[in-house]
């Protein structure tokens, strides 16, 4: 049998906590990869406001799937330490809220410069975020991003092979797109080192992100793929899908985009349908009182 559990990034249905919670059980979630929390990046959470949210969650049944954090998301030539320290702070919340995992990044390269010349500044700080981590129990999971140095499928292969399985893979479909790198070929090569995946779709034709399986991203191919190795593995509904207060007032003729909605709530529940209607399209179905999990 093979299994998915759902989870999301909520602060994108409500800058809220408890906005996110609702948000979550309409949509039939029981995770969540915390961001924003009434309105604080994760990162500012104080270890009070982390206990709080944690009381939310387990009330509504919720669990945190992982940090959706920031860590890594600063120039390679800006100062390390005090990100560092930063970072080493997100441990400490990881554990209040009960996750063993942490989304990060591999920094942002100077324009107009190549990646490789930074490889080993990227290796050295990724050392000791991982040597923290270690010490700590929390995997981190690096996602591809663009402008980073882990933005195409190369340099995600370079970074995921560097550390002998210390450093773990998040897939992200639509970043792949933004970068000109199509996410089947990408996940050809990282399929390995891949533990938790995105779900995000996107157009080779200018990058806009729209519901999942929509795009060019191929990922119900993704996703089938996934199902056959990794048993049990996240996915995490990122929506990314435009918004604009007053569209119920204009005509259709006047929306040019097609993914557009009225709120984020909107937004945020056409993300979610679209990955469980893609889930039902390759065979997957919810599991009987199991919420948030999908099995074949």
């Amino acid at each position: 049998m093979a299994r998915f559990l759902l989870s999301a990034f909520a602060d994108e249905a409500d800058a809220l906590l408890s906005g996110q919670i609702e948000a979550l059980r309409e949509a039939g979630i029981a995770q969540v990869e915390i961001r924003g929390v009434n309105g604080k990046n994760i990162s500012q959470l104080t270890e009070g406001e982390a206990r709080e949210a944690r009381a939310m969650l387990d009330g509504a049944g919720i669990r945190v799937s992982s940090l959706g954090s920031p860590y890594g998301k600063i120039g390679i030539e800006d100062d390390f330490a005090p990100h560092l320290e930063l970072m080493k702070r997100g441990l400490e919340i990881a554990k209040i809220l009960g996750t063993e995992h942490i989304r990060m990044f591999s920094f942002y390269i100077p324009a107009g410069k190549k990646a490789e010349e930074y490889r080993e500044e990227v290796l050295a700080r990724l050392e000791q975020m991982l040597d923290a981590a270690r010490d700590a129990g929390v995997e981190l999971l690096h996602e591809n991003e663009k402008g980073i140095y882990g933005d195409t499928d190369d340099r995600c292969l370079d970074l995921l092979t560097a550390f002998g399985g210390r450093l773990l893979g998040v897939f992200d479909p639509a970043n792949f797109i933004q970068c000109g790198v199509k996410p089947a070929e990408a996940m050809r090569k990282l399929k390995d080192h891949i533990v938790y995946m995105h779900i995000k779709d996107a157009l080779l034709a200018d990058g806009s992100v729209v519901p999942c399986g929509m795009g060019d991203g191929s990922l119900p191919e993704l996703l089938s793929q996934m199902a056959l190795r990794a048993d049990g593995m996240t996915l995490s509904v990122e929506p990314h899908l435009a918004v604009f207060q007053g569209l119920e007032n204009l005509q259709g003729e006047q929306v040019r985009h097609k993914y557009v909605y009225p709120t984020a709530r909107e937004a945020f529940a056409a993300a979610a349908d679209a990955l469980k209607e893609t889930l039902k399209g390759i065979g997957f179905r919810p599991m009987e009182g199991r919420e948030g999990t999908w099995i074949r």
